[in-house]
């Protein structure tokens, strides 16, 4: 039906729906089991909230128009996922699924220590320890072993990483 024979009361805003974390184009969506199961558990709670009682049939509507718009991207980022297993035994090189020590060379925060676990785009939570492999910060460090430097532009500025330490952490751990 034309809008034009629809009430301007009864026209709906479209709900906004958050886009995902972003994925660049042609780039796998790596996910650790963890973040499967992460990304799973989040389609079960939205799932489970088209179940909840609304105040009105017009709240219901809304309601489940952002619900189906999240499920959307959720289920295409669940259907592209995949899951890089740790390996065994550990390499010891940074690569997907590592938990890495690192110290900072130089740059503003010269002689600070970080440790971060380079995980999928939708896991990744800086607050956590947790980065996305696509991080300007994850690239520098992905391929070097223990000892090894790395060189990260932030700002136009080099900064110099060096790796301290890199392990595996168990997938029921991460």
């Amino acid at each position: 039906m034309s809008r034009g024979f629809v009430r301007e009361g009864d026209q709906e805003e479209a709900p906004f729906i958050p886009p995902r974390a972003p994925l660049p184009a042609d780039v796998p969506n790596h996910v650790t089991p963890r973040g499967l199961r992460i990304l799973q558990e989040e389609r079960s709670a939205l799932e489970a909230d088209r179940s909840k009682p609304y105040e009105s049939e017009d709240a219901k509507r809304r309601a489940w128009a952002e619900i189906d718009g999240r499920l959307e991207l959720l289920n295409e980022r669940i259907s592209t996922a995949h899951v890089v297993e740790p390996l065994r035994p550990a390499p010891e090189e940074v690569r997907f699924g590592a938990s890495v020590t690192f110290r900072m060379l130089s740059g503003p925060q010269a002689g600070q220590e970080r440790t971060f676990t380079i995980v999928g785009v939708d896991e990744a939570s800086v607050k956590d320890g947790r980065i996305a492999f696509t991080s300007p910060i994850a690239r520098a460090l992905i391929g070097r072993k223990r000892g090894q430097e790395a060189a990260l532009v932030l700002a136009g500025v080099v900064q110099r990483l060096q790796v301290i330490d890199v392990a595996y952490v168990p997938d029921e751990a991460a």
